[in-house]
């Protein structure tokens, strides 16, 4: 099957390219009625790749899944015991089982990456019952699109440092073992890529799962060697690369931990 983007949704990617670049990040003003799973794997690759904070995907994608109800502002929303707590957001969902609630935050909870607070929630009224089945999986898919671009963005930002630090009179970046690290990445992000396309086509609870435990371990692969070429200096909050590493960290667990979608896909076969 041919998982290459249409030239509509590589247009998308584009456009939302020059909006984050551009400093912008009311992104609900430009993908609001966004909601085939393949587009939205386009935007949320593109929210990884510029590090956007916030609780997009519960915003864009998971809630308007859940309820037809969605007013202004921002959501968050928990799914026990899977994803226990909420992201910071101005209004906040809670799924009990089958049955959706209206929420309070309570207690602020710590976080490896201080742009993503989260919160845990009080049940309140109840919305629905009958909470349709794939939302979830939606999050989980537009948690692995999100790291994929953080992915893609840190082998750019490490292939140009890789070319601009000399040792020894020339780029680290023509030493044999740097080049190698950098094509396995590549070759790692370009494996997960497909894997979250079809996911997107078939929206099937073993391709959501697996293309989430590639991405996951495709980006972590690649904070890893971002770091370790870049030095200590990447992990500093001064460089831009520590942006991307701790939201990474964070979002390899958001959503389903990798042994987790380990299993999915294993009670699916």
């Amino acid at each position: 099957m041919n998982f290459t983007l249409s030239e509509e949704q590589t247009d998308l990617a584009g456009v939302l390219h020059g909006f984050f670049a551009a400093g912008r990040r009311d992104l609900a003003s430009v993908v609001d009625e966004v909601t085939d799973p393949v587009d939205l794997v386009v935007v949320f690759e593109e929210v990884g790749h510029h590090a956007v904070a916030g609780p997009l995907i519960e915003t864009l994608a998971v809630v308007p899944a859940l309820t037809s109800g969605v007013g202004e502002g921002s959501w968050s929303v928990a799914f026990p015991p899977l994803v226990p707590h909420a992201v910071e957001a101005d209004h906040y969902l809670l799924v009990e089982g089958d049955t959706l609630r209206e929420a309070s935050p309570t207690t602020e909870l710590s976080s490896v990456d201080p742009t993503r607070r989260l919160f845990e929630l009080t049940a309140g009224p109840v919305i629905a019952t009958e909470v349709p089945t794939h939302a979830f999986d939606l999050g989980v898919l537009m948690c692995a699109a999100q790291l994929l671009g953080l992915g893609r963005a840190m082998l750019e930002m490490t292939t140009a440092h890789a070319l601009a630090r000399t040792q020894f009179g020339k780029p680290i970046g023509q030493f044999q073992a740097v080049k190698h690290h950098l094509a396995n990445v590549l070759i790692g992000l370009e494996l997960a890529r497909p894997l979250v396309h079809g996911a997107a086509v078939t929206m099937t609870t073993r391709d959501i799962s697996a293309a989430k435990v590639a991405t996951s371990d495709a980006a972590w692969n690649t904070a890893r060697i971002a770091l370790q070429l870049h030095g200590a200096i990447g992990y500093t909050a001064e460089h831009e690369l520590s942006r991307f590493l701790l939201q990474t960290r964070a979002l390899r667990t958001a959503w389903g931990s990798p042994s987790l979608h380990r299993a999915r896909v294993l009670e699916a076969l």
